[in-house]
């Protein structure tokens, strides 16, 4: 054999290695791929359901969400009309109470007043008589002195 006969049975025989290797990568990569489309097919065959129900669920709070809207607008109506009534009840008795309310206070305060002035007229009538009882006049007898005469005589 001649040096370029071996070297082309080296060279065969790294091709035929190099081809092995090649076809095994291939069929690794057949495999790969035909495991990746059923994962995708059994993906696919899954998601139709889950996206038809979760369109559903959409929906349904969707419909929801009006009736929480219709229900917030007739609160917001009833709130308003609660306003304007409290509005209306405080003007047209807020007033008049308020005057009845001093009418009274000052009823109070007079009568309180008074009947300050009636006890203190008292008082001053009481202080003016233990005054009178006791001043003292020259010359005139106490009115105790005269009994324990008449009474011994």
């Amino acid at each position: 054999m001649s040096g370029g006969e071996v070297a082309g049975l080296i060279v065969a025989v790294f091709w035929a290695i190099l081809v092995s290797f090649l076809a095994v990568v291939l069929v690794r990569l057949a495999q790969t791929l035909r495991q990746a489309t059923e994962l995708v097919a059994g993906v696919t065959e899954q998601a139709v359901p889950l996206l038809g129900e979760a369109t559903a669920a959409v929906r349904a709070a969707h419909t929801q969400l009006d009736r929480v809207d219709t229900i917030t607008a007739d609160v917001q109506e009833v709130t308003a009309n609660a306003s304007a009534l409290s509005t209306t009840v405080a003007s047209t008795f807020g007033g008049p109470l308020v005057k009845v309310a001093a009418f009274g206070y000052g009823v109070r305060r007079a009568v309180g007043l008074q009947a300050q002035d009636r006890k203190d007229a008292k008082a001053d009538r009481r202080a003016r008589a233990r005054a009178a009882r006791r001043t003292v006049i020259v010359g005139a007898a106490l009115p105790g002195a005269r009994r324990r005469t008449r009474g011994k005589g």
